[in-house]
């Protein structure tokens, strides 16, 4: 926070990156319950919807290595006012598609500028909230995840019912057309990473950083993220198949998960603002191990059983990436944060699509519908986590602390 800045005003920026958050977030998820749409009005296959909703994570982690050479040579509002103004021209062409073509590439413009705009947040963030106030900032624009599951989805999904697919696409683009007026007049000049001394070779260019041990943070956020991906893109079809959920009641647990994660967001960032992100994360990813576990190998079970168990999972697997976060910001230096962020982002993608795509190699479906192998997806993950766990602790031993990397800006 600047000098010159006041609490109230801290609270709004955050709402209004949270809103950011939410309007991305949404655009994203909502596609996946609009397929039975799309694949009539376009006619596609499977292998093609899939496509469709994969260009977005692959666009947003391919501009993330490409915006690690040059996202901090831009001041902050700018850069993250230029690319969600792109976002909002995607989203809405997506609304206007006439054909799987059009909206495919819409769909990567749109998650081209997301993966970017994500990073840029982060490094705002990391810029105007001072260390102690970091835990508890990122869990409050964290909780736009868990926002858009519980309301956003549902409210799309209505829109789609009432005036078809086109509408959610118009209404999220309405929605960020608001949130980028809101920005220009709002969030401050953040340009203070350009004013930071540069003399340093050691943080040249974001591969540099290798060499300090801060490349080790993107594998930390690499293995978090591909731990809980190996299981999430299959739990709904698990529930089903092998729980007895019925499709009436998916909702409702879904629904359940994410009032979760919107209560336990803000909880977990003021415990990492007390104990600190490492010791956070440490315990976080040892506490994964028993939902991924117990849900992983879990037989037929009553709806609460089960809405209880998916609870656990969806708020400590989701928890984790706010102490990563906040650790990660804390590490890098200013001058280097936003392409480092970027990076970290397309780390983050290619985990979530690389993960996917093995557990679905991994598992087999039974003529019943039932999920064959997840309990054995369940033991990988749980080895993922603690390959997560071990480099954390190589990384907080060798990446170079940022109070003797560079000093502070002002």
């Amino acid at each position: 926070m600047t000098a010159s800045s006041t609490p109230k005003q801290e609270r709004q920026w955050l709402l209004l990156l949270a809103a950011v958050q939410f309007s991305h977030v949404l655009d994203f998820m909502m596609v996946m319950p609009l397929g039975p749409a799309l694949m009539q009005r376009f006619a596609l296959t499977a292998s093609q919807f899939g496509a469709l909703v994969s260009a977005y994570t692959l666009a947003s982690a391919a501009m993330g290595l490409v915006g690690g050479f040059w996202l901090d040579r831009f001041e902050r509002k700018r850069a993250l006012l230029l690319l969600y103004a792109g976002f909002i021209a995607a989203t809405l062409a997506c609304g206007v598609s006439g054909s799987h073509a059009a909206l495919l590439l819409a769909r990567a413009l749109a998650g081209a500028c997301a993966g970017l705009m994500g990073a840029v947040s982060m490094a705002i963030i990391g810029d105007l909230v001072p260390g102690e106030r970091r835990g508890r900032a990122i869990g409050t624009v964290m909780t736009a995840y868990a926002l858009s599951a519980v309301a956003g989805v549902p409210l799309g999904l209505g829109l789609a019912h009432l005036l078809g697919w086109r509408a959610p696409f118009w209404a999220v683009g309405g929605l960020a057309g608001g949130v980028w007026l809101c920005l220009l007049k709002a969030l401050p000049t953040v340009d203070a990473h350009l004013k930071a001394p540069r003399g340093d070779s050691r943080f040249a260019s974001p591969w540099a950083v290798g060499s300090q041990g801060l490349a080790l943070g993107w594998l930390l956020t690499f293995a978090v993220v591909f731990s809980g991906f190996l299981l999430i893109p299959y739990l709904s079809p698990f529930m089903v198949g092998n729980l007895g959920v019925s499709l009436a009641e998916l909702p409702w647990v879904y629904l359940c998960g994410g009032a979760a994660t919107l209560l336990s967001s803000r909880m977990i960032g003021q415990w990492v603002d007390r104990r600190g992100p490492s010791q956070v994360l440490a315990s976080l990813l040892v506490g994964t191990v028993v939902p991924y576990l117990v849900f992983s190998h879990l037989a037929r079970s009553p709806l609460p059983v089960v809405i209880l168990l998916f609870v656990l999972f969806m708020t400590l697997t989701s928890g984790r990436q706010i102490p990563t976060l906040a650790l990660l910001t804390a590490r890098v230096p200013p001058s280097l944060r936003g392409r480092y962020l970027a990076i970290n982002m397309a780390a983050s993608d290619g985990a979530s699509g690389l993960a996917a795509w093995v557990s679905g190699r991994w598992l087999e479906t039974a003529s019943g519908g039932a999920l064959i192998g997840f309990g054995q997806v369940g033991w990988a993950a749980v080895a993922v986590a603690f390959l997560a766990l071990c480099t954390l602790w190589a990384f907080g031993r060798n990446a170079v602390p940022l109070s003797t990397a560079q000093a502070p800006v002002p």
